[in-house]
């Protein structure tokens, strides 16, 4: 369970809007390093701007260091290949495709999470890629910004964060034996060269927000965010507001939000109206039942894609990340998620969220969803038996 540490300054970011301004700007005043890791890396748009600022901090010397995954950034363009290499910017592929590509169920485990950490000071997590608000691979341009969020974070949790990339990029590099010490000893060295700068920007924000860490991974974080996410529902006696983009929880996240609904908790459920993927829509269809039976509001957005994976519980627990409430990211996926535990960041992030339900979201009328056409409650069933049978194969039970 999280345990949480005082001494933070949180800005939470909505949308790529606010997030790459304040991304782009950290990546420019960097001295000394610049990591990031990240699932899509689109170099269009806003993409270009990130891309351009990684290039031009490596040409002054700062060491940057970029890792992307090998299914959402399938296709990078060979110009920037080529340019980074020129700039000198460290870049990796995690798990690239290869000739059979996801027909092999180990490259289902892919690094989704989106981080970054500049200078030992400053630190990025949330779900938003880099990827215009306004384009989407498969779907073009688009006429609303997509829904999505991420905290800016200053304080302890960025050694954390530091610490987690660093290993990360260790394994790349076949670095099996490095022990932890080996850049805990770095990352004294990186915050000794920025502590004095680092430490005027704390005072001077006055803010002392508890939060924390949580993984998933394959090793030994297999189940924290899940965790993290039921002990919080299973303590919530006033509201539980979870915005998430692929939701299909199983079966113990599914009783937590039945049991809180059941015991006059108010919950409700911002999930997609308007979808990117076929499967992950279809497959949630089936779990809509038993939730709204017990009392659960689910609202569907549709003003855009829907790709947040956030939550705020009773007006004080709160967590943005990349990790959605789906086999895929609870079973197989490396996620990373900041949780928050604060009256004034969670009030900020549940006002938001209300907005979002009241002016772009549909209320799903339970009768209603009761009485869908046949073919739709098929494609539904369909496509929740083939996740089944993907997770099956994969060798996890969900």
């Amino acid at each position: 369970m999280p345990q949480f540490r005082p001494g933070h300054q949180l800005q939470l970011l909505q949308g790529g809007q606010e997030f790459f301004p304040a991304l782009i700007s950290a990546i420019e005043q960097s001295k000394q390093e610049v990591r990031m890791e990240t699932y899509i890396f689109d170099v269009q748009a806003s993409g270009e701007g990130v891309a351009c600022a990684l290039e031009r901090a490596a040409q002054r010397g700062v060491a940057v260091y970029l890792v992307v995954d090998g299914v959402g950034t399938a296709d990078f363009p060979v110009e920037w290949e080529q340019r980074f290499h020129a700039a000198g910017v460290n870049w990796r592929i995690f798990s690239p495709m290869g000739r059979l590509g996801l027909l092999i169920p180990s490259r289902w485990r892919r690094l989704h999470r989106k981080l970054c950490v500049v200078d030992g000071s400053i630190a990025f997590c949330g779900g938003i890629n880099v990827l215009d608000d306004f384009y989407d691979p498969n779907h073009g341009v688009l006429t609303s910004p997509r829904f999505d969020f991420a905290v800016r974070v200053r304080g302890p949790l960025v050694q954390a964060i530091y610490e987690v990339m660093a290993l990360f990029w260790l394994r790349l590099q076949a670095a099996h034996t490095v022990r932890l010490s080996d850049f805990s000893t770095a990352w004294q060295a990186l915050r000794a060269r920025s502590r004095t700068e680092a430490a005027a920007r704390v005072v001077g924000e006055g803010h002392n927000t508890k939060a924390e860490l949580i993984l998933r991974d394959n090793l030994r974080n297999r189940s924290r965010i899940e965790r993290s996410y039921r002990q919080a529902i299973g303590e919530a006696r006033q509201e539980i507001i979870i915005a998430n983009a692929y939701f299909l929880p199983g079966a113990k996240l599914r009783k937590g939000l039945i049991h809180a609904a059941r015991r006059g908790v108010r919950v409700r459920l911002l999930l997609q109206g308007r979808y990117e993927y076929f499967m992950q829509y279809h497959a949630a269809q089936p779990v809509y039942d038993v939730l709204l039976a017990a009392g659960v509001e689910i609202y569907e957005y549709s003003v855009s894609f829907l790709h947040a994976k956030v939550a705020v519980i009773d007006g004080h627990w709160a967590t943005v990340g990349s990790s959605n409430l789906d086999p895929l990211s609870l079973l197989l996926a490396r996620e990373a998620n900041v949780v928050v535990d604060d009256l004034t960041f969670a009030r900020n992030l549940r006002a938001r969220l209300v907005h979002a339900m009241e002016h772009g979201g549909a209320r799903v009328d339970p009768s209603i969803y009761a009485n869908r056409p046949w073919r739709q409650r098929l494609l539904d069933h369909l496509a929740y038996a083939l996740m089944r049978i993907m997770l099956f194969l994969s060798g996890k039970r969900y």
